[in-house]
């Protein structure tokens, strides 16, 4: 699974209709599995295979409304008299048969599952349960398209979700083959990881699909999609590929690149694996209100529709959606083909595939700058998580299936593929492919450890990865790198040595280190500053000498992460440092550019340069970055920065005059209709503008006095409309106005996210999101993430003790992944001030879920870091305060 990547011009996703499924949802909560019960029940319980039946019509051949019609028969091996239990979430279960013997089914409850008493030998479980559709992207999920009234329905189940469509033992290391049959209604195509064998038509509107049988898998990457779904198949090396999504969204799906980039992936991944793809057909799915980026269900990979651009974007963003589509592919192998046993490792899951992806981007795909973009992006995600309060090992302690929902982050995907690229240079390239062919070979179609991987890399590289293991996947933390060197007169190294200091935050770890250093000079023909030595190398310890510089001359800049092969925070020296702040657009190449990016934005983050100073910096560099997702990154820094990290006297007085009026120059200076020229434009929607500002924006819009090449789309339409609304130049009649004019669920989501801006409508919608447990998911998406707006922090201040009173009502009435939403999306970052930290504490002391504090934690955290930014800006910091908030977001 990826975790949400989404267009900035589309946030969210879609409304699911009146279905009263979030009512249905509330009532639903599924147990929270500890590791302890899984593996016993493992230990108890060998499944064989799984035959489910579903009818998703109302007995008329027309949709279901709020409820379906499950019936699971499970084989199943397990010591003879013993006694477990299986799982099922929904309304109710009407019968359950084992072994030809009807059970009583009135102890069963969603909580605690269904008792299964005096097991046999061998033994055939047969449940006839009522399902809930939900409206949380949780579960069976069904939405109304609001443009022709159609009903969609797609499942997602991880971490432990396939309980609400069927029964079963929802845990990962009890894999089965698994066969669907599916009533649904006459015009819808459904879709299963198996492939479609037989269709009949019932005769009443309604059509019988048959599914082979699947090779076996998981539970949690099982699916079925079903609804009247445009379809498009292709086929490549023996493989049927198809492409879905809506039918309202048909004549924008790009299906002849989506099905190059597809096959461009198999090409790499069978010929790197060596294992070809195991599950026959592979169907890619784009489907309505989905919280992810998308998820790697076996042979049926379902991605968030926002992947379907119905208006102008960016390169970046096919970049990032072609990132996504080698993640799933690559989990066919690593995941789904070779399973985790425990959630323990669910790290190695998506470490793998986001790490294999930009390997394939790089190797056979347009975006060969693909690590250039996994410096900029995923490295910044993971810095930023490494250095909260909630920071944890790679490897975490996954104690229960609460403890896992809440690590989908930016360690378990980011930091963990950055260790991994790590890995690969530790031990080599060719060496670490050979040992993924061994682990694929050895344990296909079963489950496996981060122990069974390392035993595969060191038998084919020759390291002992014991060491490497403990001190990169067991620790927190991040070491700074810097150069230690001695110069003669003429500027040429008597000594040069990589200093390392300890990890932080965490026990102050020193690892081992395998990276490059490289030395940067002006190139007299094109005046570039270019690489003139580089020198790999590993590092170990406090101090490691680098005989090889001796004699060399020191340039303008020194990288000791070069080609970016590990993972921490770069320190520059003051010269580099000085060439950074007056020439970072002059360094030639993407990569180290974007190096020098992350190192000045850590400096800023951690108060060691002024928020001032860096926009001052970014704002002269960005006109000559060439990388749209570096300038992207960098746009959003600026506004970051002038948001939470200025001195907010100095924001309000010049940086933000300064910064738009600079950003709206780059926006007609930029080449029209370019990349760079949307990107701004998108940012400025941001930001707080003044009177002669929101004129420029208007007449954008209104094509009054148009920006040269700016292709005022749908999507751009209601993008522009966002500042008018957030500082009352626009109100309800306009958003009515853009509504009927782009009348879909798109055009629903993004209504409903102006209406959060409405100056004066903070509390009506704060009250919707926090007490209204039917709102569908892709509107509370939309709201949270329009609710906060530079140009009403006045007006948001008042709901930051609201938050604390209110979040632990949230959390214990709604689903994990609906309650983190709205947890991690209002805490209130717009109020920086000790009294929030303060409040934060209070909480964080009393009695609430561990999640949740946690999640409190690093909103706490990230506000301390501002803090002490804000500080260090105006020049109050006190000379220790660099530090400050260091464990902060």
């Amino acid at each position: 699974m990826t975790s949400p990547d989404t267009p900035a011009e589309t946030p969210a996703t879609t409304p699911a209709g009146s279905t009263g499924a979030g009512a249905a949802a509330k009532a639903s909560q599924p147990p929270n599995l500890t590791r302890a019960e899984a593996a016993e029940r493992a230990a108890a319980v060998d499944v064989d295979s799984y035959q489910v039946t579903l009818d998703l019509t109302d007995g008329n051949g027309a949709p279901g409304q709020q409820t379906f019609d499950t019936t699971t028969v499970v084989r199943f091996k397990a010591k003879p008299g013993s006694s477990t239990v299986i799982d099922f979430v929904g309304a109710s279960i009407t019968s359950a048969t084992l072994n030809g013997t009807p059970l009583d089914v009135s102890g069963w409850t969603n909580n605690t599952g269904l008792g299964l008493p005096d097991l046999a030998a061998e033994n055939e479980l047969e449940v006839v349960a009522v399902g809930l559709y939900t409206n949380t992207g949780e579960g069976l999920h069904r939405f109304v398209d609001p443009e022709d009234d159609e009903v969609y329905l797609y499942s997602q189940f991880e971490t432990a979700d396939a309980k609400r469509m069927f029964t079963c033992f929802d845990q990962p290391d009890l894999k089965a083959t698994f066969a669907f049959t599916v009533t649904a209604p006459g015009h819808w195509e459904v879709v299963t990881g198996g492939a479609e064998q037989d269709v009949t038509d019932n005769g009443d509107g309604s059509k019988r699909h048959v599914f082979a049988v699947t090779q076996p898998m998981s539970s949690y990457v099982t699916a079925l999609v079903a609804g009247p779904y445009h379809a498009v198949r292709d086929q490549h090396d023996g493989i049927d590929l198809g492409l879905f999504c809506r039918r309202s969204l048909a004549e924008h799906l790009d299906a002849e690149r989506l099905f190059t980039e597809t096959k461009q992936g198999f090409d790499f991944y069978q010929n790197a694996f060596g294992v070809r793809y195991p599950f026959g057909k592979y169907d890619q799915l784009f489907v309505p209100e989905f919280n992810a980026g998308a998820m790697e269900n076996a042979g049926a990979v379902t991605f968030r529709e926002e992947y379907v651009f119905r208006s102008k974007v960016t390169r970046y963003l096919y970049e990032r959606r072609n990132e996504t589509i080698l993640h799933e592919l690559a989990h066919m192998w690593f995941g789904d083909l070779v399973t985790m046993r425990w959630w323990d490792d669910l790290w190695l899951n998506e470490s793998f595939a986001s790490w294999a992806s930009v390997v394939a981007q790089v190797a056979n795909s347009e975006y060969s700058s693909g690590w250039t973009t996994f410096a900029n992006v995923e490295k910044s995600w993971a810095y930023i998580q490494d250095q909260l309060p909630s920071t944890h090992p790679i490897a975490a302690d996954m104690v229960d299936l609460q403890a896992v929902e809440v690590n989908f982050d930016g360690i378990t995907y980011a930091k963990g593929a950055s260790v991994l690229k790590q890995l690969t240079a530790y031990v080599g390239y060719e060496e670490f492919l050979a040992g993924l062919r061994a682990y694929f070979g050895a344990h296909a179609f079963g489950n496996a450890t981060l122990r069974d991987l390392l035993d595969a890399l060191e038998q084919t590289s020759g390291r002992d990865l014991g060491a490497w293991s403990e001190a990169w996947l067991t620790t927190t933390g991040l070491n700074t790198l810097s150069a230690d060197f001695d110069t003669d007169a003429d500027g040429r190294f008597t000594r040069f040595a990589v200093r390392q200091s300890g990890a932080q935050p965490g026990a102050g770890e020193l690892r081992p280190h395998r990276l490059a250093v490289g030395i940067y000079g002006t190139d007299p023909d094109s005046g570039k500053l270019v690489r003139r030595k580089r020198v790999e190398l590993d590092v170990t310890g406090e101090s490691t000498d680098v005989p090889e510089l001796a004699g060399e001359h020191r340039g303008e800049l020194i990288l000791v992460n070069d080609d970016d092969l590990t993972y921490c925070k770069l320190q520059l020296d003051p010269q580099s440092l000085q060439t950074a702040v007056e020439r970072i657009g002059d360094i030639a190449e993407s990569l180290p550019r974007t190096l020098v990016w992350s190192a000045v934005w850590e400096m800023t983050r951690d108060a060691e340069m002024r928020a001032s100073d860096f926009i001052a910096l970014a704002l002269r560099g960005l006109p000559a970055e060439t990388e749209i997702g570096v300038v992207q990154r960098v746009l959003s820094q600026i506004s970051q920065a002038l948001r939470s990290y200025a001195d907010p006297q100095w924001a309000a007085d010049q940086g933000y005059p300064q910064v738009v009026d600079g950003l709206i120059e780059l926006a007609r200076a930029s080449e029209p209709g370019g990349d760079v020229q949307l990107a701004t434009v998108g940012v400025l929607a941001g930001l707080k503008l003044t009177d002669a500002q929101l004129d420029v924006i208007a007449g954008w819009r209104d094509g009054s006095a148009p920006l040269d090449g700016l292709t005022v789309d749908t999507d751009m339409r209601w993008t522009l409309l966002a500042p008018l609304v957030a500082h009352g130049r626009a109100g309800q009649a306009e958003i009515d106005e853009a509504r009927a004019a782009d009348p879909t669920a798109s055009g629903e989501r993004r209504a409903t996210g102006l209406t959060a801006l409405l100056p004066g409508g903070k509390q009506q919608m704060w009250d919707r999101l926090m007490h209204d447990d039917t709102m569908a998911n892709a509107l509370q998406d939309a709201a949270i993430g329009s609710f906060s707006h530079p140009a009403q922090d006045a007006e948001l201040a008042a709901l930051a003790d609201p938050y604390f009173a209110e979040i632990a009502d949230v959390w214990d009435r709604r689903s994990s992944e609906v309650a983190q939403k709205v947890a991690n999306g209002l805490f209130p970052r717009w109020a920086v001030s000790q009294q929030v930290v303060d409040a934060a504490q209070r909480f964080e002391a009393a009695d609430h879920p561990a999640a949740l504090i946690r999640l409190v934690s690093e909103g706490r955290a990230s506000m301390q870091r501002a803090l002490a930014a804000r500080a260090a800006d105006a020049g109050t910091a006190d000379a220790d305060s660099s530090g400050a908030g260091s464990s902060a977001s």
